[in-house]
């Protein structure tokens, strides 16, 4: 899932409605702003893996809620 591709309105609309953890709000934060999650990793001081487990725990949060 591409979350760079959503609109600004359906952005704020996760951001309320999908109850994010601190880390999960942090890494969509950085991908709505198209920062590739190796980046992503580097910035929020993790491994890919773990940046890769949130991720993954996103956009289930996502698929929830639309």
């Amino acid at each position: 899932m591409k979350i760079y591709d959503f609109t600004v309105p359906e952005l704020n609309y996760f951001r309320e409605y999908c109850n994010f953890t601190e880390e999960e709000r942090m890494l969509f934060d950085y991908r709505s702003k198209n920062i590739p999650l190796e980046t992503c990793a580097e910035i929020m001081n993790v491994s890919i893996s773990t940046v890769n487990r949130i991720s993954r725990r996103v956009n289930k949060k996502i698929i929830k809620v639309c």
